[in-house]
């Protein structure tokens, strides 16, 4: 009980972090290009889609498509969707307050606080690198993208973090630490790992505590080893030789704090809003959410485009923040300008998963809440 009042008095006392100065120009928000970008569903490619787009330029709801192709009944507005990668934000937040807690020291290598849990030829690695992707952490080493088979055949499964982890440790470190940007959910699950130990809670009861319980956030949690979607939810569809295969039962214990939570777009919108108000974090930890690092990507040799906890993207002069996240049978993110003058939140129902980039269907979603 403690430690939950000292969370919300944590969150009470940094509500008067001021937002940038200068407003947003934004264009006039245009429904009819919201529209088309989520019409023509069900398609081979998306079952379903829903957009959210709230703030003081203009708002828009819209559904497109089918949640359960038996039944062909609508999306709901308002169902439940994994989040995917966008549960990256909600473990940077619990790092970072940690760090304002000084409980960590986000200079300090991860090796400090988690002893024997990376290899001993690995250099040191500085918490904060975890949190921006410069940790040079190998990739998780599970065959899950290269084969859709496997992802059927195991979505039961149980991992523990230490087991997901090992996939990775076995292979050499790939950089030295803060000299380059590299997407990882490894250094998210190390993260986690992190959370726990400092804590001496689990990562979902953290998660409860520090940030849902008091942003008042219902339907947005770390599910464990529940491998259920609560209704109202669309379904989750992969293609596996051909044929759509229904996955939204899935045991979500391999991506953990680096992409397995659940939430609805009303509250990830709810999110992200009390995030950049400065309701879960002061001054000092609210600039390293809109800090990218002066590195470049391992992956294109261009710029960095992640920060501690967010990423920031630029379409038609437009600059927002937020995450992209994707599970299998669900593409969805939320992304918001720095005064919250434009909020976006989506979840759409692809039936592949790439690892080329965003489906079309959220590019044009993107496009058009920006244009």
């Amino acid at each position: 009980m403690r430690k939950t009042v000292v969370a919300l008095a944590t969150a009470a006392a940094v509500t008067l972090t001021a937002m940038p100065a200068q407003a947003t120009t934004l264009p006039p928000l245009k429904e009819d290009l919201l529209k088309a970008s989520i019409s023509g569903l069900p398609n081979p490619e998306t079952t379903g889609a829903l957009v959210r787009i709230t703030g003081r330029a203009g708002e828009f709801s819209g559904v497109s498509g089918v949640a359960n192709l038996e039944t062909n009944a609508p999306v709901n507005p308002r169902g439940s969707f994994r989040i995917g990668s966008t549960t990256k934000v909600f473990t940077a937040v619990l790092v970072l307050q940690l760090a304002q807690e000084r409980r960590i020291d986000l200079d300090a290598p991860v090796q400090r606080y988690l002893p024997g849990v990376l290899p001993a030829n690995y250099p040191p690695i500085p918490v904060y690198t975890l949190l921006d992707h410069t940790s040079g952490l190998p990739h998780i080493d599970i065959p899950q993208l290269a084969d859709p088979q496997w992802v059927v055949d195991h979505r039961f499964d149980s991992w523990t973090p230490a087991e997901v982890l090992a996939t990775a440790t076995k292979h050499p470190h790939e950089f030295t630490p803060a000299t380059a940007q590299k997407y990882s959910n490894t250094s998210y699950i190390v993260a986690g790992m992190l959370v726990e130990k400092i804590t001496g809670q689990s990562y979902r009861r953290a998660l409860r505590e520090r940030i849902t319980d008091p942003l008042g956030l219902c339907h947005t949690y770390e599910p464990g080893n529940d491998p259920h979607l609560p209704n109202p939810a669309a379904r989750g569809y992969i293609t596996v030789q051909g044929k759509l295969v229904d996955v939204t039962e899935m045991n979500q214990s391999i991506p953990w704090a680096a992409g397995g939570m659940i939430s609805t777009a009303s509250e990830l919108d709810m999110f992200i809003t009390a995030l950049f108000r400065g309701r879960l974090l002061g001054p000092a930890m609210m600039d390293r959410l809109f800090k990218v690092p002066a590195v470049e990507t391992v992956n294109n040799g261009g710029p960095a485009m992640y920060s501690q906890g967010l990423q920031t993207i630029t379409l038609n002069g437009v600059t927002m923040w937020g995450k992209t996240g994707s599970r299998y049978g669900y593409s969805s993110g939320v992304f918001a300008t720095r005064d919250l003058a434009r909020r976006a939140a989506y979840s759409v129902n692809v039936t592949t998963k790439s690892t080329e980039g965003q489906p079309q269907i959220v590019l044009k979603i993107a496009d058009a809440a920006t244009r």
